[in-house]
């Protein structure tokens, strides 16, 4: 891949060395947050596909998928902007009318299953999940409702983007509400119980540094003791009604929250949590009516993003349309795009990668026998899924799209096929094939509970990962990402579940103290590093930074072993992935809940912990890459 590389950077910073030349002139669309690196691939796809959609509108090309043909009908009716300009906020007057006409807290209640069923929020959030300690059947968990600010940190005082969020998130709800015909009365006093109702919320919920060691989810109730978490609310009630038995036990996410539900939800605060559940059905909904209410119901998330305009028109019914429809349109993109000998070149790739990681864990110098064993055992029974599912999940099948109905109601009964679903997993065994990406969009993931790692097809284009690249080259992109995902069954997330995916220590204990002191050094080694948006909090990236420290090397290896090793080729195409532009708004909400570093640190910081690198530039001290070897951290 041609790049402008300054060869006089190379040893003082690696990302600007690659990526610089080309920061120079990146143009961020004005109706998005980034450019660059997944970024671009997403939007050569966006590209590529809303220009296929366009035929199968305007009937140029026709498909025999029916399932497709369900997605082009409701492409279709999410595009006739002016049928739903002319229904205005009507299709949704009789549900916020139902929650307005609430009388009192026994009145929700004896409607909280129906109004979960229409996606209203909740201050309870129950749903299935694999159970962490039994990942074969499916478990009823509990969970807090999502704050209006991004983090509960954002409620603190002395947070100087709470203030203007919270403005500009007003203004918008106010706009919604003048547009929807309600008087500016009701309007103000509805939001005021809202903000009131949502800010009780925020000191009994986690911050996104504690929700990032997700372990600590894992807090069994029998049904019994959960039922009594609440006088106000019928809890064991409510839970029957939604997976239609009763359980022997709940998971609870975050105990403290639903120690003081009783507090939170009550006579009391009954006024303010109903105007809450209205205003989220109002900003909610606005993404379905007209395109004003579209354009206004975004102004709160371009304001966390930094995106400057509102996607256009044919751009938000594309990302609408795919969204409810993902699996589908990921099946359509990966059997027309993808080629099976990509497909089958990636999974040997993956296969190798394994390899790499089965002969390190085997000469492991800090990990004792019976560890390593076991860690051996994981990473032989890790399931790996390249390109896309086998099938169409059976959820998307229910999909059938009424087309005299307009676009609110469509999604409103598409909402209760997928809850309905959702609420029936339980007691049936789990489906642990079940794809968590469409095999259209640009990333990869690990998940714990079923020890498997997917690539969908869409991260495997250059510069990840590209026939016409050099095989050092794909090894620093793809072969960092796959390594990176198997890294993440032994992260400090990941270390804590077994081969079978449940949670359960499989350490000795010297073996976890140790390797506890090691994700420290990871996180002292990120922890206050300064970027423009602020600093790094060390604690809430660490899991992603073992992955890509654990990734970066195995790669590494992996290259070497090939006889046309390039490693000044691997290490500037692991520069070159991460490269990308950003709005600075999307970089300081970043450093507040994402668990991955900021990507010039991605790129710089773990090489620097690898002695080949400092061989192929020649780092030197002094050189701006160079970091003392007392301070190199190396894990995997």
């Amino acid at each position: 891949m041609s790049d402008t590389i300054n060869t006089d950077l190379l040893k003082d910073d690696l990302y600007q060395a690659v990526n610089g030349e080309w920061l120079k002139t990146a143009k961020i669309p004005a109706d998005k947050p980034t450019t660059g690196g997944f970024a671009d691939l997403a939007d050569n796809i966006e590209e590529t596909l809303m220009s296929d959609f366009d035929k199968f509108l305007d009937g140029s090309k026709t498909t025999d998928d029916k399932y497709l043909q369900e997605f082009i009908k409701y492409y279709r009716i999410v595009a006739d902007f002016d049928k739903r300009d002319a229904q205005g906020f009507t299709p949704v007057k009789k549900s916020l009318d139902k929650i307005d006409q609430l009388k009192d807290l026994k009145d929700w209640q004896d409607s909280l299953y129906e109004l979960t069923m229409d996606g209203n929020a909740s201050p309870v959030a129950l749903y299935v999940a694999p159970d962490m300690k039994d990942t074969q059947h499916y478990a009823l968990n509990a969970e807090v409702p999502s704050l209006i600010l991004p983090d509960k940190t954002y409620y603190e005082e002395g947070n100087e983007q709470a203030e203007a969020l919270l403005q500009v998130y007003s203004q918008m709800v106010l706009k919604l509400f003048k547009l929807a015909g309600y008087s500016d009365e009701f309007a103000r006093e509805t939001l005021d119980g809202a903000l009131k109702f949502d800010r009780s919320l925020a000191p009994h919920e986690k911050d996104s540094t504690e929700r990032a060691d997700y372990a600590k989810d894992y807090n069994k109730y029998s049904f019994e003791d959960f039922a009594k978490l609440s006088s106000n609310i019928d809890l064991a009630s409510y839970a029957t009604q939604l997976i239609k038995t009763t359980p022997d036990q709940v998971i609870v996410s975050e105990p403290k929250f639903y120690e003081v539900l009783d507090d939170l939800v009550s006579d009391e605060t009954f006024a303010d949590m109903k105007n809450w559940i209205f205003v989220k059905r109002l900003v909610g909904a606005s993404s379905v009516l007209s395109d004003e209410a579209r354009i206004i119901g975004g102004e709160y998330g371009r304001a966390l993003s930094g995106s400057k305009e509102p996607k256009s028109k044919k751009k938000s019914t594309y990302y609408f349309a795919t969204g409810q429809f993902d699996q589908v349109v990921g099946l359509y993109y990966a059997h027309k795009y993808f080629g099976e000998t990509a497909k089958n070149d990636v999974h040997k790739m993956v296969e190798k990668m394994v390899a790499v990681y089965q002969k390190r864990l085997s000469e492991n110098d800090w990990l004792s026998e019976d560890t390593k064993k076991k860690a051996v055992t994981k990473l032989n029974t890790l399931g790996i899924q390249v390109g896309y599912p086998d099938e169409l999940d059976p959820l998307y099948k229910k999909f059938t799209v009424n087309e005299d109905e307009n676009l609110y109601d469509n999604d409103a009964r598409f909402t209760h096929i997928i809850l309905e679903d959702h609420f029936s997993r339980w007691g049936k065994k789990v489906n642990r094939t079940r794809w968590e990406m469409p095999a259209h969009m640009v990333n990869a993931y690990y998940n714990p509970s079923f020890n498997v790692i997917v690539f969908p097809a869409a991260i495997l284009q250059a510069p990840f990962y590209s026939l016409e690249q050099s095989s050092s080259e794909n090894y620093g992109g793809i072969g960092a990402v796959i390594a990176h995902e198997i890294s993440h069954a032994f992260d400090n997330n990941g270390a804590q579940f077994d081969e079978l995916g449940n949670l359960h220590n499989w350490w000795t204990a010297d073996d976890m103290k140790y390797f506890k002191a090691l994700a420290q050094d990871e996180i002292d080694q990120f922890d206050g590093l300064e970027t423009k948006a602020g600093k790094v909090k060390g604690k809430l990236v660490v899991s992603e930074n073992i992955a890509d420290a654990g990734g970066l090397s195995c790669a590494l290896e992996a290259a070497k072993a090939e006889d046309s090793a390039d490693i000044k080729a691997f290490f500037i195409n692991w520069g070159r992935i991460w490269r990308m532009k950003s709005s600075l708004e999307r970089e300081k909400l970043l450093l507040s809940i994402d668990v991955h570093s900021p990507n010039e640190l991605r790129a710089n910081v773990q090489p620097k912990n690898l002695i080949d690198f400092y061989t192929a530039f020649d780092i030197q001290p002094g050189d701006g890459m160079y970091l003392p070897e007392e301070q190199r951290v190396n894990i995997w």
